[in-house]
């Protein structure tokens, strides 16, 4: 392989932006709630500081790392991930928060194993469609096998349940089957069997159907179920152009639910306005280019699907978040990458960067 002397220096400048934009909107978004819960205002912002150290850690050792070791280990990662998705489920194991058993504690570690599991199904999958036994225009011998993981995978964290996440997953998946050369036939068949037991996924659970009816209109229940998006709006209406300032949103103080994590963006809206929203869009649009564009110079299979696995969660991820904060998707539950709070996230995220930048280091061009 011929090696780069540095990884694609675009793509590290757009995330450190990022990072710090995350750790300015922690520092003020979660201080009232850190204040509330903790009696420290600076609670969330010192501990994703830890959480970004370890980060960076794992990102510089998935750089240096020979991806070719990940490729040889995808089989264990895959199913490590399996094994941690069924002992999260396990009452005396894991941690139930927030009406979800998502959490595992090992002392003073802690960490949701789905997010682990988005990062081991593109693994898997790109290691898997890169082997020539695995035909993927073969259904039964090539496609099934990998169907079958990742349905596995989904259920469990269904079973959390967690559907914003699952939700992910498929479409993670679904983007790398896609990628990696499906039969149009397949690919169609398996939108129309997918797509209709997510609506019953949904409309057969009370809360998500709920959920889904607040969405459509948040202001026939603006105090209850309504409530997470119309705070939202507000908090974007309230920024306009310029914002309030920096430290000077109103929605934090307990108005908005979760400021720091799942509608972080809203109060970014707020306190840097439209020109604040609209650099974090440009930065994720720029994330998107250099990463398909690592995607697309891979130097084999394994290395372009894992780049286009990467990129899709990462700016899949922000989509679905910012989506929910400017109300044109429903309440997921899922972070703004790099910008939320959020330890095994962060951890993830970083990690999977780390992959992304290695490949880069080898690239065509």
């Amino acid at each position: 392989m011929r090696e780069k002397k540095l990884p694609d220096l675009m793509l590290i400048f757009v995330v450190m932006t990022l990072i710090v934009i995350g750790l300015i909107m922690i520092l003020s978004a979660s201080s009232i709630k850190a204040q509330d819960y903790y009696g420290d205002n600076f609670y969330f912002f010192k501990n994703q500081i830890k959480y970004l150290i370890i980060g960076l850690l794992f990102m510089f050792l998935t750089i240096k790392i020979d991806y070719n070791v990940v490729r040889k280990a995808a089989p264990l990662i895959v199913l490590s991930a399996v094994f941690l998705l069924v002992i999260v489920l396990i009452p005396a194991v894991g941690k139930m928060v927030g009406g979800a058993r998502r959490w595992l504690s090992l002392g003073p570690i802690s960490g949701q194993p789905s997010e682990y599991a988005k990062l081991a199904v593109i693994i898997y999958l790109a290691a898997y469609f890169d082997n020539e036994d695995n035909d993927i225009k073969n259904f039964t011998s090539g496609l099934l096998p990998a169907l079958i993981i990742i349905s596995i995978i989904f259920l469990l964290i269904l079973l959390e349940p967690d559907l914003g996440t699952a939700i992910m997953i498929a479409a993670i998946s679904a983007i790398i089957i896609f990628s990696a050369g499906i039969k149009m036939r397949h690919f169609f068949t398996l939108i129309l069997i997918t797509v209709p037991m997510l609506f019953y996924f949904i409309y057969s659970s009370p809360y998500r159907r709920e959920r889904m009816f607040a969405f459509i209109d948040p202001w026939k229940d603006p105090l209850d179920t309504g409530y997470h998006i119309i705070q939202s709006l507000l908090a974007l209406g309230s920024g306009g152009i310029f914002g309030v300032g920096p430290g000077g949103s109103h929605q934090k103080f307990l108005y908005l639910p979760e400021p720091g994590t799942d509608f972080i963006f809203a109060v970014l809206g707020e306190e840097f306005g439209l020109i604040g929203t609209l650099t974090v869009l440009v930065l994720f649009f720029l994330f998107a280019w250099r990463g398909l564009k690592i995607a697309v110079n891979a130097q084999d299979v394994f290395s372009s699907l894992l780049a286009v696995g990467i990129t899709s969660f990462i700016v899949l991820q922000a989509v679905l978040n910012i989506g929910v904060a400017i109300a044109v998707l429903p309440v997921t539950g899922i972070t703004l990458p790099f910008v939320s709070y959020g330890g095994s996230s962060l951890i993830i995220i970083l990690s999977s960067l780390g992959l992304l930048l290695n490949i880069s280091r080898y690239t065509k061009k």
